[in-house]
Parts: structure tokens; sequence; C-alpha cells
């Protein structure tokens, strides 16, 4: 499996990047409800998430208060599509 890394400067810093983050030994947890193939990580502080279908493919990094602002805005209605 190919190491997934991130150098993303995180969203409302603005000094820096985050770290590179090894995800090859990740526990991906996927949720028992909806439909979807997201998983999720934790690891080394940070919530990494990426497409179930697609486990070698790139993975979004989050910090726990962009992590935050994502679940808020999904529970929201901000990302529905209809």
């Amino acid at each position: 499996m190919a190491e997934s890394m991130t150098e993303q400067p995180a969203a409302g810093e603005g000094q820096g990047k985050k770290p590179k983050l090894d995800l090859s030994g990740a526990e991906w947890l996927s949720s028992t409800q909806g439909v979807g193939d997201v998983q999720i990580a934790f690891v080394e502080g940070y919530i990494a998430m990426r497409d179930g279908r697609n486990p070698d493919g790139p993975a979004l990094i989050f910090t726990p208060a962009e992590w935050r602002a994502f679940v808020l805005g999904a529970r929201d209605g901000e990302f529905d599509l209809t």
C-alpha cells in the first residue's frame, strides 16, 4: 500500500504546513449508517478522511478545529447537493 501524506496548509493557521503523516498503519473506520464509502482515521492528533473504494488514493487531513467545523457544517446541511 502506498503511503499517503500531506503538506497542505492548515486552514486559518497561515503559519506553515501540516506535518507529513504516515497513514500506512492507520486504523481506518467506516460508518455503520448511511450510504457511502468514506473512512476516517485518527493519526497524531489529526483526522484523516479517504474514499474507502480507493484506499491507495489521497486522504484529506484535518486539524481538530477543521474537523469540528466540517462535521457541524455537514449536520447543518451545508454540503447537501439537493
